[in-house]
């Protein structure tokens, strides 16, 4: 059935483009974190091995958040990891090889800052050349949750 939101199909189409790509860098980012909660050495190990895994966690729940707000605009959520690499602004590793929190933080930092930039992008877009004020307080909730995450990384820097 046609999604009837007073938003017209190229209009709803554009924010799910952008949507599609929010989820692809969300699903990349948890990964991310997941690989410096798994791998993390050094002394500071059982502390970061705990934060890399709070981290993790709110980045799933954004990754369903993002999902549903596709599906609630009436379109299917890429899925797979293909589709997850090719919308992705991140890249998919980092070019450290280096296990010590401090190479995961910073990372991990820049990947937050890059979607943080990429939501503010977004909020004026969806609602002032889309008219999509729904999306555009999704994206600015999305991206304070990485401003804060931003700064917990940033703080243990």
């Amino acid at each position: 059935m046609k999604t009837n939101i007073g938003l017209s199909s190229k209009n709803i189409q554009q924010v799910v483009n952008e949507l599609s790509k929010l989820l692809s860098d969300e699903f990349v980012l948890s990964t991310k974190t997941k690989h410096a909660h798994w791998n993390v050495e050094g002394l500071d190990f059982y502390s970061k091995h705990a934060f890399f895994k709070s981290q993790y966690e709110q980045l799933d729940e954004l990754v369903d958040e993002v999902a549903e707000r596709i599906r609630s605009l009436g379109h299917f959520a890429p899925g797979s990891l293909k589709l997850f690499l090719q919308l992705t602004h991140l890249t998919e590793v980092s070019g450290e090889d280096n296990n010590q929190s401090k190479s995961y933080l910073k990372d991990l930092l820049v990947d937050h800052e890059s979607i943080i930039i990429h939501c503010r992008e977004n909020v004026s877009h969806f609602a002032n050349k889309l008219g999509d004020n729904g999306s555009a307080d999704f994206v600015t909730k999305i991206m304070t949750s990485h401003e804060k995450m931003a700064f917990l990384l940033r703080a243990s820097l």
